[in-house]
């Protein structure tokens, strides 16, 4: 009996010890957690100062170096925040969190519009698409060294089973695996990888900004693995790509930027490494004919690079498209193909975006069309405007006519008030298609353009197939007189 006294008296020992060892434990967790809020207020507040104080030297040193391109800015100055919500392209809600912005049925037309045409476009280059995971190993961003140069601008770690995966903040990393899984002969080379993927950065509150400024990400990437002799031929190859992009977005660039290294010790510490990528980069720019300014302090950590700068209404610039050349990452993952010798050879790896992001992308479509999309892109290209509720089967039969030939149309009715007040609601929609009693029964259909051109009535089919030329040349013109 008193063993048994004494196993009990022992077990209350035991108990007490572990339930002191969790309190201990417990506090211990409570003061790394506040220590760990205390630092982010720090890194937040200091993030805050140099973002504040780069924002003014960038604003200074812009005004200064390009008083000559004021003209090129000269066009009314839409805000993308107020327009895109006045538009039902896109909105926010504080229940979903800062800098994660939802896409509305419009603008998610002009969305999946702009992700198709560059999916078409980088297929016709010869890049093959893949889909990667948006979550990560810590591991894997150690070593492609963006732990160590990027974490400020990633979100923390979460645990999960005994392992800390992270959102990734860029898509580099994993198209460095990809490329690792598969042996590579250099008769494969340059392989194009693309993908339009979601990435996260941890961008502080008082930056966010409609879509300029987000959180949440869906990025315009590729990495092309290419021997040296084949990166400027592919780097002038991507720059041609984006040339043509802009012309079929009508989107002007404010400048070509080679954007190297400067002071602080964010950037990889190779200094042959860098002077190698940045001799690439400058000879294809010079080869190129385009006019750039050099700019310090603006390289990704891992190499040089080519921005493509866009500016608003109000002169404020941003980097919409990138051409980089990186060393680094090859080496970081041992990536190599086997060359003609039959031995191992590290490839280079040549980072392109050619939109950058789909949120930035669609905020500088906004702003520089004021809403009045190219016909290809728009979200509506054909209003039918019934004039009275007996042409209404006609519309809708026009309207079908529209989905089978892959145009997007809508019907606006009589319900929704006059012709001349469906025609002004309709004002921005590159096509309206008018439809009274004698087209009815002619079926015919009497189109008034955006740009105010009236064509004389046409049959509906020869209409819709004009209307289909100019969608599919991505023209900025409305319509061709000479068809």
């Amino acid at each position: 009996m008193n063993q048994h006294k004494h196993k009990q008296d022992q077990h209350k020992q035991d108990q007490h010890k572990q339930d002191q060892h969790k309190q201990d434990q417990h506090k211990q967790d409570q003061q790394k957690q506040d220590q760990h809020k205390q630092d982010q207020q720090k890194q937040d507040q200091h993030k805050q100062d140099e973002h504040k104080q780069s924002r003014e030297r960038q604003g200074g040193q812009k005004q200064a170096q390009h008083p000559q391109e004021h003209s090129q800015y000269e066009r009314p100055n839409h805000d993308h925040r107020k327009l895109g919500r006045e538009l039902g392209l896109f909105d926010t809600d504080p229940l979903i969190g800062a800098g994660l912005p939802y896409w509305l049925p419009d603008g998610a037309a002009v969305r999946h519009t702009l992700e198709e045409y560059i999916r078409t476009a980088e297929r016709r280059a010869g890049y093959r698409h893949v889909y990667s995971p948006v979550l990560g190993k810590r591991e894997l961003y150690e070593i492609s060294g963006h732990w160590s140069h990027y974490s400020d601008d990633m979100f923390p770690p979460m645990d999960l089973g005994g392992e800390q995966v992270v959102l990734r903040p860029s898509l580099c990393p994993h198209h460095a695996v990809i490329y690792r899984s598969r042996s590579h002969s250099y008769r494969e080379l340059p392989l194009r990888m693309a993908e339009l993927g979601g990435m996260y950065r941890s961008e502080l509150s008082g930056v966010l900004g409609g879509l300029t400024r987000v959180r949440a990400i869906q990025l315009n990437d590729a990495h092309i693995f290419c021997t040296l002799d084949q990166v400027a031929g592919e780097a002038r190859a991507a720059l041609e790509m984006i040339r043509r992009a802009y012309e079929a977005l009508g989107i002007t660039p404010a400048r070509y930027r080679l954007s190297l290294p400067g002071p602080g010790g964010k950037y990889v510490a190779a200094p042959e490494m860098w002077q190698r990528s940045t001799a690439l980069l400058t000879e294809v720019l010079d080869r190129s004919g385009l006019p750039y300014e050099a700019a310090e302090g603006e390289a990704a950590f891992y190499g040089p690079k080519i921005d493509v700068q866009v500016a608003d209404g109000a002169r404020r610039e941003s980097t919409l498209s990138t051409v980089q050349v990186d060393f680094h990452q090859p080496e970081r993952f041992d990536l190599h193909y086997i060359g003609p010798d039959g031995a191992k050879h590290r490839p280079v790896m040549v980072h392109r975006s050619i939109i950058g992001s789909v949120e930035r992308a669609v905020a500088h479509l906004i702003e520089q069309h004021g809403g009045a999309f190219p016909a290809w892109l728009a979200p509506t290209q054909v209003a039918i405007l019934p004039i009275s509720d007996a042409e209404l089967p006609h519309a809708d039969a026009l309207a079908r006519r529209c989905a089978e030939l892959g145009l997007r149309a809508e019907v606006a009715g009589p319900e929704r008030g006059t012709l001349g007040a469906r025609v002004r609601e309709a004002r921005l929609v590159p096509y309206q298609a008018v439809i009274g009693a004698r087209e009815a029964v002619d079926g015919r259909v009497a189109l008034r353009l955006r740009d105010g051109r009236r064509p004389a009535p046409l049959p509906a089919d020869e209409a819709l197939a004009r209307i289909g030329a100019v969608v599919d040349g991505y023209a900025h013109d409305l319509w061709d007189e000479a068809s």
